[in-house]
């Protein structure tokens, strides 16, 4: 098991680097085995790695995608990872890592957000287009992997736990009547 966070401001006002990190940390028991960050125009995303399909430092997360527009965070497995990234490959993507997120990545850059379809598998993703400027949230058709969000005031908060969530100082635990 892995865990992703993450922030995401409609406006493009700036993230604070030292709130993704606190929520990442959050989850430091989902992934004992490494820890990302990134950020940029008001968006940014944590993981924390537990490393299973390429446990070397070509598979660490936060990923972007080869032409720099994509970056994903991603929790699971996506089962058939591997057809995809020879079908990638045919179309010319390069594959520096043996890991799904790789071809998460590639799969984005290669045919934008209707690469979900295509996924065989159980997955939580958080994906970033740099030059769209949007983040996308996909999980898998069963919801086998957690994926919790927050929305409010143009602020999309989310993690794999409520206490990644729970970190944002904007956050505030309140009584619905």
């Amino acid at each position: 098991m892995c865990g992703i966070a993450g922030i995401f401001h409609a406006d493009g006002s700036p993230v604070s680097r030292a709130v993704i990190r606190s929520m990442t940390e959050a989850l430091v028991h989902r992934g004992p085995d490494g820890v990302g960050t990134w950020d940029g125009q008001g968006a940014a995303l944590g993981h924390r790695r537990l490393a299973i399909l390429d446990p070397s430092p070509r598979g660490a997360q936060p990923m972007t995608s080869k032409n720099g527009d994509w970056v994903v965070a991603f929790n699971g497995c996506i089962y058939n990872f591997q057809e995809l990234r020879e079908e990638l490959r045919g179309l010319g993507h390069v594959f520096v890592s043996d890991t799904d997120t790789e071809v998460i990545a590639e799969g984005l850059a290669a045919w934008g957000p209707e690469v979900f379809r295509r996924f065989n598998g159980m997955f939580a993703v958080a994906a970033y287009s740099q030059r769209r400027r949007e983040m996308i949230l996909s999980r898998d058709r069963f919801g086998v992997k957690p994926l919790y969000y927050w929305f409010r005031g143009g602020r999309l908060v989310f993690g794999s736990e409520v206490k990644a969530i729970m970190r944002h100082p904007d956050f505030r635990v309140e009584l619905n009547t």
